[in-house]
């Protein structure tokens, strides 16, 4: 491929993935999607690897999907969105899944898609600047792969979904999305701690661990959850309401900082009229 957009790096016994936009805050596109599912498949096939790592370059995790990629791909239909969102879906399926250990290095922004990967490893290690949230519901749109209904409490997910807010380090180590906060300049050495407490373990035992954990998850539901949500964001995204179309339109024309700033008006407005801004 002409552009290293997912590196990968072995550290004795560990893999780490580094999602490589940095300039585009790591924002996921079709050809880094490909990158990533490659990099898994690699770490997934060498069986000198125990523990797999995924950060993000720059200044931050993810902010997710890539939203001028999407805006400018026209108007598809709800048939043309669910194979687009099912390539997604299946590639965040495919780390969840994997048999070995994960953990998520998080700084900066962790947003959207970029949180739904993050919330498919196994283990999250943040810095005190992190902040995460999905944020889609604000421009009429929703999470592609639904897993925060098993990773946080039923009221904290219909809190973060039903508003887009985003929460802070603090905030996400409180309600159990975050292992561990540290210092931004300490993220890398606990990484290495922790894969140091991991490592040891002979890999089939971790195989097997992860297994039941995994075999658990499913018990409660959480591949049919995923599977429903993807039909369901399909519509979503293809229901083409007015603001999703002025939206996309002011990314177009103006670039997504544009339609980002028209999008933060509205909701600011709406705080304002409730007296709640301040």
């Amino acid at each position: 491929m002409s552009e290293d957009l997912v590196l990968y790096e072995r550290r004795g016994p560990s893999a780490w993935i580094t999602l490589n936009r940095p300039g585009k805050l790591n924002a996921m596109t079709y050809a880094l999607v490909d990158q990533f599912e490659a990099a898994l498949d690699r770490a997934e096939a060498d069986d000198e690897v125990r523990v797999v790592v995924v950060r993000g370059a720059g200044r931050a995790f993810c902010a997710g999907y890539d939203l001028e990629q999407e805006a400018n791909g026209g108007e598809p239909t709800i048939t043309e969105w669910h194979e687009v969102l099912a390539r997604d879906v299946a590639v965040t399926m495919k780390l969840w899944g994997l048999s070995k250990p994960t953990i998520a290095a998080v700084h900066g922004w962790c947003l959207a898609g970029g949180m739904e990967v993050a919330m498919a490893c196994d283990l999250l290690i943040c810095t005190d600047d992190a902040r995460f949230g999905e944020p889609e519901v604000r421009y009429g749109s929703g999470p592609v792969t639904l897993l925060m209904p098993f990773v946080l409490s039923e009221r904290r997910t219909r809190e973060l979904l039903l508003t887009g807010d985003t929460i802070d380090a603090a905030t996400a180590l409180d309600w159990g999305l975050a292992n561990r906060v540290v210092p931004a300049d300490g993220l890398d050495a606990e990484v290495q701690e922790w894969v140091a407490r991991i490592a040891p373990t002979p890999l089939r035992v971790l195989q097997l661990t992860k297994q039941a954990l995994n075999r658990a998850q499913r018990a409660m539901g959480l591949l049919e959850a995923v599977e429903a949500n993807l039909d369901l964001s399909a519509m979503l995204n293809g229901a083409q309401t007015p603001e999703q179309n002025a939206f996309d339109e002011l990314v177009r024309t103006e670039g997504l900082k544009a339609a980002l700033a028209w999008r933060d008006k509205r909701y600011g407005e709406i705080l304002g009229e409730l007296g709640l801004n301040g």
